[in-house]
């Protein structure tokens, strides 16, 4: 059974085209945090923590399995680099000045406690569509096998959710020189129309092959960021078990037991990781439930 009733509504909210994204740094030994007459914004936000600070509030715990990021050593020389913070908030909707408004509030109810480490602002382009043209997200589970996928499903976690968030620059112009029968065999589908390549054209190093793993389901929320300077992905991903997110990194960056790494990572590189825990909306709510924040 699943638990989408538990879960913050902004993991599975589907309209927006404006995205903001926030990642703060906190003091130390805070027990709870200021804000809660922002959470008000629910359904057009997710928060999430890292195991950092969810080891000193009061009033959640680390689910098991919660980690820091670490960086990934890859073959090939490709690399992951490990930028760890404590609070990832993620904003969404389609009034740009009003997502800006509210961003400017929770850095200004945080300014006492921590510091913005990281700000991304996302949009949607054309289709739904990365910057390199194809459609992204089209091997998302859909309906129920959405919750199956990114909500933790039993005991006092349930309803929270495994996050991954990561800032990715393309290299659109090294890209833009294959053809597009080229750009189809990098990615495992067509672009046009998102159509998967049949298993006896799809090469194993295409990031198809080496993402859509039976056994590592996750729901993945990217969008488009940057600007023209540095155009890019904002990868955020979300999971019912952090080891999903080791099976992937692994089979991406070549550390899987057939040595292959995904071919997309010639084109597009990582310069942020990070991984967080986003509560269900009832231990969401007893973290910004204190008045004094500090030990």
């Amino acid at each position: 059974m699943h638990q989408a009733g538990r879960s913050q509504a902004g993991i599975f909210q589907q309209d927006g085209r404006h995205h903001v994204f926030l990642e703060f740094d906190c003091l130390d030994g805070m027990r709870g945090l200021p804000g809660r007459q922002l959470l008000t914004h629910e359904g057009s936000q997710v928060i999430a923590f890292g195991k950092r600070l969810t080891d000193s509030l009061e009033s959640i715990s680390s689910p098991p399995g919660l980690r820091d990021f670490t960086a990934v050593k890859g073959t090939s020389g490709l690399s992951a680099p490990a930028t760890q913070h404590d609070i990832f908030i993620w904003l969404q909707g389609n009034e740009r000045d009003e997502l800006f408004a509210t961003a400017l509030a929770w850095c200004e109810v945080f300014g006492l406690i921590a510091d913005l480490a990281a700000e991304n602002h996302g949009f949607v382009f054309r289709d739904s569509r990365d910057l390199t043209g194809f459609v992204d997200g089209s091997g998302n589970p859909k309906g129920d096998a959405r919750m199956e996928a990114a909500l933790i499903n039993a005991g006092e976690h349930a309803g929270g959710s495994f996050v991954l968030a990561q800032r990715w620059v393309h290299d659109l112009a090294a890209f833009g020189k294959l053809q597009v029968a080229e750009q189809e065999h990098v990615i495992g589908r067509t672009k046009p129309d998102s159509v998967e390549l049949a298993p006896h054209i799809m090469p194993r190093d295409a990031h198809v092959a080496r993402t859509d793993l039976p056994d590592a389901k996750i729901y993945r929320r990217s969008t488009p960021v940057g600007g023209v300077r540095d155009p890019g992905l904002f990868f955020l991903a979300f999971s019912a078990d952090a080891d999903r997110y080791r099976v992937l990194l692994e089979s991406m960056y070549g550390l899987a037991e057939d040595g292959c790494h995904d071919r997309l990572l010639v084109y597009t590189t990582p310069i942020s990781g990070s991984f967080y825990y986003a509560p269900p909306v009832a231990g969401l709510a007893a973290v910004f439930g204190a008045d004094t924040c500090t030990g």
